[in-house]
């Protein structure tokens, strides 16, 4: 997610035209490309270790990359945000020399690195992380007190990056293999981690140190933080995967309200499964953990903050009345396990992946429970939210977000591609199958815009253009010209052909095939005024 309300606040901001120029920093282009410092080494492995300090927000530990050398070089680009500090680096019992270069530190090896080989570095560091002003969306460490009036602490940091508080390589393109997160916290505290939890270890001063292991890939800003007096309730789901295991942190006081609304869950993987394909995380297991903000697709400890009501804090984003039939960071933040975690792309430009997937997994689960109608009216209604305003994938290689529009007009176009192959049971092929052909994988847009033609033996590549990387929405215009129905897109993307429905006759709807010049096809509605374009494509209608 990094929720929905992004789009509230982003586009809130009302761009000018002018303010749609966009420039970039030296900052940026380290954070967000793949700098010849990053290159030359993968990460295979995060053992992560941290101690917290709820009463002057501070944290420090060590992190050890495990990492494999693709070619010889000598300098690492290791990430760690300001105002948080490096104590040292280690490789081979030896300390490292480093500089910095603003958030990220550039460390050099004793010597080239050997292709082929694998290698550890220790990264030791301490600091008062990033405060979140507003979680999850501006975010960073939140320090906040329970009812009780007891430590609350979590992490959030999707976009900003993992950085603002551990040490890694913080591109969302290179995924560590598998990872243990160690953490250390008062005893009367419990921290949920990602993952599994392996053991607990009482020390003696008062602290309790909890390992958590995640045995498969996972994107860096996934990795989470969840402190407080939690509980867990324990349930299994027998799945495309077998038995999954289930369980929901919830603080102490919530267990019997968690213990009876946390069952949608079983439902919602239900329909995921049946959409999208197994769970992509059986191994890790699925958790809900309550958490002081609304929401995170943290992968095997989603992030949950909704109150234990219906929609999204209440409200339906739809204005359809089908949203309150549900819980909204239960459904979007899970399925965000498919898409976002199981399928992560490489650059943040490419966002919507994880997003537009994932809005549109809201319309299936309206579809899983109340029908095909409901869900329809469901995304039709999303549509009050769009505002088209920048395009939805951002420049590359630095680290930006492209619109708000990623998630409601990502959807609607989704939403209109299954029209367009007019097969739901080819449409679901396509979902399942992106997800097993990308397993646990980073891709691009145009790993997805392949994977989708050869699935269908279509061409999208003008559909992306069009609602991708444009700010217009495509015009059908038409008129009656005596027995004929006339038509043509007004489109600024050149040669844009995308068929579309409308009603020809008295039987229903029929595709037409318009172009850039006027066509024609004949027309023998009994009444004219009957005349209607299938709403559920996402254009703009006009008549002359």
């Amino acid at each position: 997610m990094r929720g929905l309300l992004l789009l509230l606040m982003v586009m809130a901001a009302a761009l000018s035209a002018g303010a749609q120029e966009r420039t970039f920093t030296h900052a940026d282009t380290l954070r967000g490309s793949i700098t010849p410092a990053r290159e030359w080494w993968d990460v295979q492995n995060y053992d992560l270790h941290v101690a917290l300090n709820a009463q002057d927000s501070t944290l420090g530990g060590y992190n050890t990359i495990t990492y494999f050398i693709n070619k010889p070089d000598s300098i690492m680009q290791i990430d760690l945000q300001l105002p948080m500090e490096v104590d040292s680096v280690m490789q081979d019992k030896q300390k490292l020399a480093y500089e910095r270069d603003g958030d990220a530190v550039m460390v050099r090896t004793l010597a080239q690195q050997p292709k082929g080989g694998t290698k550890k570095v220790t990264i030791f560091f301490h600091g008062r992380p990033k405060a979140a002003v507003n979680p999850p969306w501006d975010g960073g460490i939140i320090w906040r007190k329970d009812k009780d009036g007891r430590p609350w602490i979590a992490t959030a940091c999707q976009g900003l990056g993992a950085s603002v508080w551990w040490p890694n390589k913080d591109t969302q393109s290179d995924e560590p293999n598998d990872m243990t997160i160690a953490v250390t916290v008062p005893n009367f505290l419990v921290d949920v981690s990602n993952g599994r939890l392996k053991k607990k270890v009482s020390n003696k001063d008062g602290t309790d140190t909890y390992f958590w292991y995640v045995a498969n890939p996972i994107n860096n800003y996934d990795v989470a933080l969840n402190i407080g007096n939690y509980k867990e309730i324990k349930d299994t789901y027998n799945g495309e995967g077998g038995k999954l295991d289930l369980s929901y942190w919830v603080l102490d006081y919530n267990v019997d309200t968690a213990t009876i609304h946390f069952q949608e869950a079983k439902k919602m993987l239900a329909c995921f499964e049946f959409w999208f394909g197994k769970y992509p995380f059986y191994q890790d297991s699925y958790k809900l953990v309550e958490a002081p903000h609304l929401g995170m697709e943290h992968q095997s400890a989603v992030a949950y903050g909704n109150g234990f009501g219906w929609g999204y804090k209440g409200r339906d984003l739809s204005g359809t009345g089908w949203g309150l039939k549900w819980d909204f960071i239960i459904v979007h933040e899970s399925g965000h396990e498919w898409f976002g975690n199981n399928i992560t792309s490489k650059d943040l430009a490419d966002m919507w992946i994880h997003e537009a997937f994932t809005n549109y997994s809201e319309t299936l689960y309206t579809e899983c429970e109340f029908g095909r109608q409901a869900a329809f009216e469901y995304i039709v209604g999303v549509r009050q939210n769009i505002r088209n305003d920048i395009p939805i994938i951002a420049p590359y290689g630095v680290n930006a977000e492209g619109s708000g529009d990623m998630y409601y007009k990502g959807g609607n176009m989704i939403h209109t591609i299954r029209q367009i192959i007019n097969n739901d049971n080819v449409f679901r092929e396509v979902l399942r199958g992106m997800n097993q052909t990308f397993w646990h994988q980073t891709v691009t847009t145009k790993d997805i815009l392949d994977y989708l033609n050869y699935m269908t033996q279509m061409n999208f590549k003008k559909v992306f253009e069009q609602y991708l990387t444009r700010t217009t929405i495509p015009t059908l215009e038409y008129h009656f010209n005596g027995n004929e129905l006339q038509f043509r897109w007004v489109t600024d993307v050149e040669n844009f052909d995308m068929p579309v429905k409308v009603t020809l006759n008295d039987r229903g709807y029929t595709f037409i095939y318009p172009g850039k010049h006027w066509q024609s096809t004949q027309f023998t509605l009994t009444n004219k005024k009957d005349f209607k374009v299938d709403p559920n494509f996402y254009i703009h209608v006009k008549q002359i």
